[in-house]
């Protein structure tokens, strides 16, 4: 069957909108029928993931398929552009497996509040916020579904979450709309400052394809420095990185079950793709010299986040401190400016989401049964639920990165990447954060360890002997878990096809594209680079 390939996306994209209206027009005393049109929504979202998938061309992963442009805000020569490569494909399809899971887990059990309603249409309209950000190739586009996740989820902290979960809720407000304003602020500055006309007709230009190709080069080297530091401040925030990362504690901790779910699965990864999407292939000047900055940070996130494990005596704010220092290998791959290590931060992502996604599920079935998760008065899980038991083992070792599982592909290659960065870095530099980061592996053995052993190992505390509250793993439960961990062992087996989806577009996004016959000049030492990069800025405006 033919598909026309200007609509496939869009349709994808905006179904969890038209569902999410469909289930607010539902009467609320329905409960049964709000429930199975939320999951037949995100359902048939995944089906049309299924054909991208199976359609997609991945001989050609490095180019943008599936494109369409459209007219859209023409005072601002902002248009409706999106598509996908191999970098946004995996985003995508993790997207569209997650949110079903967590409808199908929900339907087992709603977090009080009881409102299924609300809640479900909540998480279908994060859908097209999550996936919108995916596949636009516009920055206003961009922008506009990058802002939409916002509400959806501090609703869903501000009305489900714990006992601090206003205090939460506002934290992750704040922050994350303080980083979007900056952002903001950057996209309008290329916008002004980036010289359209090598692209078309048009002074000033919104669409990302061509701002990757070269309309930025022209930019003076001080004012990329400037538009890339409101980028890692807006991207930052979202990953989260050391030191913008105080907020993601407390709203995982407090928000309900599917609410940190999404949050770690997805959400988080919204920042790093910006990083690889937007400011890197844009300003790669500036990423050169951000490049030693962020992966300092990196690595000081990386062993802070395992530290703050190391502190803790929540399960839920423990597996919350481990995303800071496992998106801290993400970002020190993207650091090195390689397609190695940037492959390695895309896997990364998608890692994480696997595996961190897995342990909020279970940290959130833990609480259930037990309603705590302070790690003091647990233990003996695998008496009491032994196939719960089995399975936080075995996320646990994904988490701290066992070979044979998804979690080794994420944080073995960034580390790598680190001995040989672009030519551009400082190597002696990057070859220490290799150390640190290293050490940091030896850390998250320790802190996840130390979790498996105060919750699954011993036998029950008194309170919790024979209470028939705790059961072991349900069948919805089942449902919701076992493709997150089929992957988590399949992708830790078989590495190869995410890999090879990656590859081309990541080594496309690494290109500088002016002109015939340019040098790439993240492949030349420090004082070539800076000179290569001189001499485009001369070429380009003698160019016209």
């Amino acid at each position: 069957m033919e598909f026309d390939n200007n609509w496939l996306l869009s349709v994808m994209t905006f179904v969890p909108l038209v569902g999410a209206a469909i289930v607010m027009a539902i009467p609320k005393a329905e409960e049964e029928l709000i429930k199975w049109a939320a999951l037949i929504t995100s359902l048939v979202a995944a089906g049309l993931g299924v054909f991208l998938l199976t359609d997609f061309n991945y001989d050609n992963a490095g180019e943008l398929q599936y494109v369409a442009d459209a007219q859209w805000i023409s005072v601002i020569n902002s248009r409706y552009i999106i598509g996908v490569d191999g970098i946004a494909l995996p985003m995508i399809a993790l997207t569209l497996l997650v949110v079903p899971l967590c409808i199908i887990y929900t339907m087992g059990h709603f977090p009080e509040p009881r409102n299924p309603k609300a809640l479900l249409s909540l998480i279908l309209i994060l859908e097209t916020g999550m996936l919108g950000t995916f596949i636009a190739q516009d920055l206003i586009l961009f922008f506009v579904f990058f802002e939409v996740v916002l509400l959806p989820m501090f609703f869903m902290i501000a009305v489900w979450g714990g006992d601090d979960r206003r205090y939460a809720s506002l934290k992750f407000f704040l922050y994350t709309m303080f980083g979007s304003a900056l952002m903001l602020v950057s996209f309008l500055a290329m916008y002004f400052l980036a010289d359209g006309t090598i692209v078309g007709d048009e002074a000033n230009t919104f669409s990302m394809i061509a701002l990757s190709d070269g309309a930025t080069v022209g930019i003076a080297r001080t004012s990329q420095l400037w538009i890339f530091a409101g980028m890692f401040v807006g991207f930052g925030v979202k990953v989260p990185m050391f030191p913008f990362h105080t907020w993601l504690p407390d709203a995982h901790t407090q928000a309900p079950t599917v609410g940190s779910v999404i949050l770690a699965a997805v959400l988080l990864k919204l920042g790093t793709y910006g990083f690889i999407r937007i400011a890197i292939p844009m300003l790669p000047e500036a990423a050169a010299a951000w490049a030693p900055f962020i992966g300092l940070l990196a690595v000081i996130g990386i062993i802070y986040g395992a530290l703050g494990c190391l502190a803790q005596t929540d399960m839920k704010r423990l597996i919350a401190f481990s995303s800071v220092a496992h998106m801290g290998f993400v970002m020190l791959g993207i650091s090195t400016l390689t397609d190695f290590g940037i492959n390695a931060a895309v896997f990364g992502m998608v890692a994480h989401g696997l595996i961190t996604g897995m342990l909020f599920f279970i940290a959130g079935s833990v609480k259930d049964r037990y309603h705590t998760l302070d790690m003091a008065r647990l233990g003996g899980l695998l008496i009491s639920a032994p196939r719960m038991g089995w399975i936080l083992g075995f996320c646990a070792m994904a988490s701290l990165g066992l070979p044979g599982l998804a979690g080794f592909w994420g944080e073995f290659p960034a580390i790598l990447a680190s001995y040989n960065p672009a030519a551009i870095l400082p190597e002696a530099t990057f070859r220490g954060y290799m150390v640190v980061a290293a050490l940091g592996t030896v850390l998250a053995a320790g802190y996840l360890l130390w979790m498996l052993q105060k919750t699954a190992m011993g036998t029950p505390k008194d309170e919790f002997v024979d209470n028939p509250e705790i059961t072991d793993v349900k069948t919805y439960e089942w449902i919701a878990w076992a493709p997150l961990l089929a992957l988590i062992l399949a992708l830790g087996l078989y590495p190869k096809p995410l890999f090879s989806t990656t590859d081309d577009a990541v080594v496309k996004s690494l290109q500088v594209n002016v002109m015939d016959d340019v040098p790439d000049c993240l492949n030349l030492d420090t004082d070539q680079g800076e000179a290569c990069f001189d001499d485009l800025r001369e070429q380009f405006e003698a160019a016209g």
